[in-house]
């Protein structure tokens, strides 16, 4: 009965919750702007970053179109370009016309194509695989390519005409893909391991195919297959342009709206799948993307290596692993070290002409070493 009074003593709680739910409310209102404060910073570097390499993708086109064995000084190049686009300008003499619109600037735009292919792809890659050691070769789409092309050569088939390498290599490269992938796959899942253990028994194949038909085929066959494995664009043309043009602009305006998928799948696949990305799909959605472009790009162009590998590493470095800018940045940043790599291949020996997978190689290889070191040392080694 005495418990009675103490009754109207129960309203003072609720008097005293409003001071206890105060620094709560406060709380987000400190912690928001500092947790807001890291992402202008970034997009201003990504923003800067995206306007830098446009400006270098735009000067080194210019340059490689003019510069070569018949100089065109930039300001005829500009004039040019503005006649042939009704802005005004003037149409230069027979040669020059001739040597910028039939040989050089084809060659520039499929350099832009290819190495905007092949960067991102290895985003690409490296996001899919969650390896930044990745690249579109890990699952033998160059390999298979390349069976394709010199299958094509020594044998000497030529159905299709001047084409029938390139279509070779772009059917054989997507076989080998979709090869790799039902290989690979097991209880309606592809797990990342199996389709590199796949990838590298099916490269290994694929180099004994091809030495098996370099027994076969004779010396001007072998001369023309080493020239196609090395890498180059000195066959570059307006046909073979238009040829990747289509693959290459799928593949690249598709790859971005994966994006944020790929951030949430760098968190790991089970957290990935928690937050509703269906990881299966993504994974092979994006494997179809990169072989893609990676089978036009290795077609027309032969094995260029390192393009796809180092440049999403060196944006990575530069402003963090964001897959927003790093996908449309390794495009624009693979069609930059394309552009001055095949520059260089056809100036750096004038009058000769270096192959360009033998260039990309030599640059990119110690490059890449010095990363496996440094990657290293900030883990403390590899155990």
């Amino acid at each position: 009965m005495t418990a009675l009074p103490q009754a109207p003593t129960t309203p003072e709680p609720p008097a005293t919750d409003p001071p206890a739910t105060e620094p709560p409310a406060a709380e987000p209102s400190k912690t928001h702007p500092s947790a807001t404060q890291p992402a202008a910073p970034r997009r201003g570097r990504s923003t800067a970053l995206t306007l830098s390499l446009l400006a270098a993708l735009l000067l080194l086109s210019l340059l490689s179109a003019g510069i070569g064995a018949y100089e065109i000084p930039l300001g005829d190049v500009l004039a040019s370009v503005q006649y042939r686009i009704g802005l005004g300008g003037h149409a230069l003499d027979r040669t020059a016309e001739s040597v910028l619109w039939d040989i050089r600037l084809p060659r520039v735009v499929l350099a832009v194509l290819v190495g905007a292919s092949l960067g991102c792809a290895g985003a690409l890659m490296q996001g899919v695989f969650g390896n930044p050691l990745a690249e579109p070769g890990v699952i033998g789409i160059s390999a298979g390519a390349a069976v394709g092309a010199v299958g094509a050569i020594a044998l000497g088939l030529t159905f299709l005409g001047s084409w029938t390498v390139t279509v070779c290599a772009f059917v054989a490269g997507l076989a080998t893909v979709l090869l790799v992938y039902a290989m690979s796959r097991s209880g309606g899942r592809t797990e990342v391991v199996t389709l590199i253990l796949t990838g590298i028994a099916v490269n290994a194949f694929a180099g004994a195919l091809i030495g098996l038909f370099l027994f076969f085929a004779d010396n001007a066959q072998i001369t023309q297959i080493t020239f196609w494995q090395l890498g180059s664009l000195a066959q570059a043309t307006w046909p073979k342009v238009l040829a990747v043009l289509p693959c290459a602009l799928l593949g690249l305006a598709v790859a971005p709206f994966h994006s944020r998928r790929l951030d949430l799948l760098a968190l790991g696949e089970r957290p990935a799948r928690h937050l509703g990305v269906d990881v299966e799909r993504l994974r092979v959605a994006l494997i179809l993307v990169v072989a893609l472009l990676t089978a036009a790009a290795v077609a027309v162009a032969g094995i260029i290596t390192f393009v796809g590998l180092l440049v999403p590493h060196l944006l990575r470095m530069a402003n963090g692993p964001g897959h927003r800018f790093l996908v449309p940045g390794s495009a624009l940043g693979g069609a930059v070290v394309l552009a001055a790599g095949d520059l260089a291949a056809r100036t750096v020996a004038a009058p000769a002409e270096l192959p360009l997978g033998v260039l990309t190689a030599l640059l990119g290889s110690p490059f890449f070493f010095w990363l496996l070191r440094r990657t290293r040392r900030r883990q403390g080694g590899w155990a």
